[in-house]
């Protein structure tokens, strides 16, 4: 059984302002972040993979200072394009935002990813590390990512599947989920354990 702890970052400015921080923007955690991640009790690990964005590599240091850290591209933030950051206010007239929002955010971001492709992209980094950390036979692992990417992964592996913003976490939130290797190997099948 492989236990994996799905982290988001801590706050950004960005954050704090509701701002659409993706894959362009490699903004550092701000002091209210740091000093929430310091706060907050999480499950060890033996392992520690993250997206290569500051934000998460620098969360991944004050949780796990003592671990190595590898870094997959595939787990980065999704590329906002035109919205990248900027908060709903200052995108308020802007006609491609309005048109977003009334596709329930189906449609790709102007000049940046599709949602699929997205989507697509952290799933395939998910799997890339359970496989690595199966192969290396580690018990428990940690994985230092970004809301969109948690979302993204677990409205693919978790049940009911598809419920995308079912999933949405705080910053320096968890999931704690349950792997199975031969599940994992058969159905590619995940359990949620805890939230934390």
């Amino acid at each position: 059984m492989l236990k994996v702890v799905l982290i988001r970052h801590g706050k950004t400015l960005g954050n704090l302002k509701g701002r659409y921080i993706g894959c362009k923007t490699d903004e550092n955690l701000c002091s209210l972040g740091i000093e929430e991640i310091r706060k907050k009790q999480y499950p060890k690990a033996e392992l520690v993979y993250a997206s290569p964005m500051k934000r998460c590599l620098e969360t991944a240091a004050l949780i796990y200072p003592k671990l190595s850290v590898e870094t997959n591209i595939q787990l980065k933030e999704c590329d906002f394009g035109k919205f990248e950051n900027k908060n709903y206010q200052e995108l308020s007239s802007v006609k491609e935002y309005q048109e977003w929002i009334d596709s329930n955010g189906t449609l790709p971001f102007p000049n940046g990813e599709g949602v699929e492709e997205f989507r697509e992209r952290c799933i395939k980094g998910f799997e890339e590390c359970i496989l690595k950390a199966f192969s290396k036979e580690h018990r428990q692992i940690a994985m230092v990512v970004h809301g969109g990417t948690i979302m993204s992964i677990l409205s693919h592996f978790a049940e009911p599947k598809g419920e995308y913003f079912k999933w949405q976490i705080g910053n320096g939130e968890f999931y704690l989920l349950h792997i199975d290797r031969e599940a994992w190997e058969q159905k590619k099948e995940i359990s949620l354990v805890q939230k934390g």
